[in-house]
């Protein structure tokens, strides 16, 4: 049950209370494939420049993720230079430059066309909505997006989501999408833009599941904590590293048949799982050595504080 994600692979500048990491391997597509390759196997399609090397190239190879989908361009690979000094929970941004990733057009190989399970990282919605038209026998189509999109390209966006089985925004990006502060009634308006399934990330609070095709449920359906930590070193590939953590675990049960409830709810906190990991190294430097006995010890966890069950 392979995934194709499509994204960015970036390079990170980070500045945290924890310590200064320059140019880490980063992007969202990377921390999104990382964490979901515990799971099942996954695709990437993404653009890079002259400066990824085999070092970068070993860390997808090392996990089993195929990158024949990252095309490899002249020039230098999007980079990004942030700090979460005043604020964990809210990154301040220093620098972005696009460099290849400007110019970027998705390319789908031919043996990527037969993946069950599309995931569209936060990218242009223009080409967005292309790979999901190009790939129209998916069996579960999940997507993010930012503020920027919604602002500034929302009719683009909006046809984005009548594609979508899965919208994972956080709660400011819900809010703000929808048009309304009430987080309830501004997933049920998101969910009537298109998506089946709507997934808020809250940060450190954890994250909420909405869906609209459970009639008893006008409101959430499950919230799922985060894990008490005793310290955060990078919150920045957070948020990817939970759809990668929720939407692999996903692609992992379908093989057994239909997506169940029950997946859903241990998706959620399987994705919490992976996003804590991710936040106690710089970048993706905890997702190249956590082991899968240590994600299936820390769902237990999980499962022992929350009686998931």
């Amino acid at each position: 049950m392979a995934i194709t994600v499509v994204g960015s692979v970036a390079y990170d500048s980070i500045e945290t209370p924890a310590g200064r990491r320059e140019r880490c391997l980063g992007g969202a597509a990377t921390y999104f494939s990382l964490a979901a390759s515990f799971f099942t196997d996954v695709r990437v399609i993404a653009v890079v420049g002259e400066d990824f090397g085999p070092e970068q190239e070993a860390v997808f190879k090392k996990r089993g993720i195929d990158t024949q989908g990252i095309e490899r361009a002249a020039g230098k690979s999007f980079f990004w230079e942030g700090s979460y000094l005043d604020n964990l929970n809210e990154a301040k941004t220093h620098n972005t430059e696009l460099n290849v990733f400007a110019a970027f057009q998705p390319k789908i190989p031919v043996t990527y066309r037969d993946s069950e399970f599309l995931f569209l990282a936060n990218i242009d919605p223009v080409l967005q909505r292309r790979v999901r038209e190009e790939m129209p026998g998916v069996r579960l189509v999940a997507g993010d997006t930012m503020n920027y999109w919604i602002k500034d390209h929302r009719p683009a966006l909006l046809e984005v989501l009548k594609g979508l089985d899965v919208l994972l925004i956080n709660d400011t990006e819900a809010r703000m999408l929808a048009g309304n502060d009430n987080l309830v009634q501004a997933a049920r308006a998101v969910m009537e833009m298109g998506p089946r399934s709507l997934v808020v990330k809250h940060g450190e609070y954890g994250a909420t599941l909405f869906h609209k095709t459970t009639p008893r449920s006008k409101g959430a359906e499950l919230r799922a904590p985060a894990l008490p930590l005793e310290q955060v070193v990078d919150p920045t590939g957070a948020g990817d590293s939970f759809a990668g953590g929720f939407f692999g675990y996903l692609a992992s049960t379908a093989a057994k048949g239909e997506i169940t409830a029950a997946a859903y709810r241990h998706a959620m906190f399987y994705g919490s799982v992976m996003g804590s990991f991710a936040v106690e190294r710089f970048g993706t430097e905890r997702l190249q050595q956590v082991s899968r006995t240590e994600i299936d010890s820390r769902f237990q966890r999980f499962r022992e504080l929350t009686h998931l069950d």
